[in-house]
């Protein structure tokens, strides 16, 4: 029997438990996203207009990315609704680019293995992280505002100041991690863009070279017209070539501005690619774009230059600036699939190095951004049982704290019926009670209470399905599921998720 005919038969026209991962579920994403919720959902999404801290405990399969993409979607539809007050998104849930960058700026010996390399994980290192998703960010909805969504045009632009401008240009040096074509390119055309003037920063270079050209064209004048020998005493007459030395001095001398402002961008250069180890960039290029940008306005600007987390806090600062200039009143970095990373391979010990340093109240309380927080269930059970100094940095009791991302079986059953009627036919009410012919609702929901998650409750209806259509023929088909298929198939794989092996 095909599972297609029996849906049909109840009126829904595609399998709306086929799918299991959020981030490819289309049932999902085209219609539940928008009316099926977890009962916290309030509570950890809370008040766009005013970004506050979530941190979401759930084991795998519990909604947690679900999740991160509703909360996405709302706040997509809040900043259509409020284009003065919008909220910046950071999707900070691909960590393995980080990780990657990271262990090259290691030895090869701490790099050799996975806990040593994540030993030195700081907090900073996740200040820089998140510095370069949202700066990536801001610099392509300038550059191709027709491209990419929430586009910025030329009116939101002027809204920006001089001081706007260059601080939008550093971060950029520091943080933009696009790999659309070379570096300077984008940086020189962002610059353009933004309107900054930066003919200043050559005159140094231009001086330097008219003056070495000036003294290499005396000196050759000189030798082509003067010429050696002795006086009418018989002495020796000092010629132009006794002077030669002079040429480079006058030329190092004349070119001393510029050389001192190359060694001051090339030392800047060379202490952002030692401490901001997360990025991609090569200390000439960044040396290049520091030069663009006039001395007296690079001189005492923060720049990720040490390992301390006060220059990130004013790099945020004027991040954050520069966006609710531009129409962003709050930022909300949503943090998602810490187990996921090859270099964590989802042991809980892995996890934990690299999970704790961003638990700091002082960002996580951070002014104007909220961070959601998707993380294992196992990460919490190791919480409990840190020192009292960890809970005093972390303040978890300042935190939006869900401890237990649980699912009761009412509330998946309601989940089950959102999919079904999502995939239903116009005009079908289809329910899961009216998939089965015998089975009491009060057993049903005892049953979906003890599968817990959602993807094991619909990994747990597709075997149902193809167990009962496996026992049946379309010349002779059964239309309602037996209670004793159910208890079978719930079983088998109750069995199946306590063993170790799945």
């Amino acid at each position: 029997m095909n599972i297609q005919s029996l849906l049909e038969h109840h009126g829904i026209v595609r399998n709306p438990f086929a799918e299991e991962d959020a981030q490819t579920d289309q049932v999902f994403k085209e219609h539940c996203i928008a009316n099926a919720y977890h009962p916290v959902w309030d509570k950890v999404y809370g008040d766009p207009k005013e970004p506050s801290t979530a941190m979401v405990f759930g084991p795998k399969g519990s909604g947690k990315t679900a999740m991160r993409l509703q909360i996405l979607r709302h706040l997509k539809k809040f900043n259509q609704e409020n284009p003065g007050e919008r909220v910046f998104t950071i999707a900070y849930d691909d960590f393995n680019p980080f990780l990657d960058h990271f262990s090259e700026r290691l030895s090869r010996r701490t790099a050799r293995k996975p806990e040593r390399v994540l030993k030195e994980w700081k907090l900073w290192d996740h200040m820089d992280s998140i510095l370069c998703l949202g700066v990536t960010k801001l610099v392509d909805q300038i550059l191709k505002p027709d491209q990419v969504p929430d586009g910025i045009d030329g009116p939101a632009l002027a809204q920006l100041d001089h001081n706007d401008r260059r601080d939008l240009l550093l971060l950029a040096a520091c943080y933009d991690q696009s790999s659309d074509g070379a570096f300077v390119e984008r940086w020189n055309s962002f610059r353009r863009k933004l309107g900054y003037n930066n003919l200043s920063t050559h005159f140094s270079c231009w001086f330097a070279c008219v003056w070495c050209a000036v003294v290499l064209v005396a000196f050759l004048y000189l030798i082509f017209t003067s010429s050696g020998g002795v006086d009418e005493a018989g002495n020796a007459v000092r010629s132009i070539w006794d002077y030669l030395w002079l040429a480079p001095v006058l030329m190092l001398i004349g070119s001393g501005p510029y050389l001192i402002r190359f060694a001051k961008t090339a030392w800047a250069a060379f202490q952002i690619r030692r401490h901001m180890r997360v990025g991609r960039r090569e200390m000439g290029i960044v040396r290049k774009v520091l030069h663009s940008i006039p001395a007296k306005e690079l001189a005492s600007q923060p720049l990720p230059r040490f390992d301390r987390t006060d220059d990130r806090y004013e790099l945020l600062n004027k991040f954050q600036s520069v966006l609710s200039r531009l129409g962003y009143a709050g930022t909300v970095v949503l943090l998602d699939r810490v187990d996921e990373p090859h270099m964590t391979g989802g042991k809980v010990e892995l996890m934990r190095l690299f999970v704790w340093p961003l638990l700091d109240n002082k960002l996580l309380k951070h002014p104007g951004i909220g961070f959601k927080l998707m993380l294992p269930q196992d990460l919490y059970r190791d919480m409990e049982r840190e020192s009292r100094d960890f809970h005093e940095r972390a303040r978890l009791d300042k935190q939006n704290v869900i401890p237990m991302f649980q699912w009761t079986g009412e509330s998946l059953y309601d989940l089950a019926r959102a999919r079904m009627m999502a995939c239903a036919q116009p005009g079908q009410p289809p329910e899961p009670k009216d998939l089965f012919a015998d089975l009491e609702y009060s057993r049903m929901i005892s049953a979906f209470h003890s599968l817990r998650v959602p993807r094991h409750l619909f990994r747990f209806l597709y075997r149902v399905l193809v167990d009962h259509c496996n026992r049946y023929t379309d010349a002779n088909p059964e239309f309602k599921i037996k209670a004793e298929t159910f208890e079978t198939a719930l079983a088998v794989y109750s069995r199946e998720v306590e063993s170790p092996t799945l």
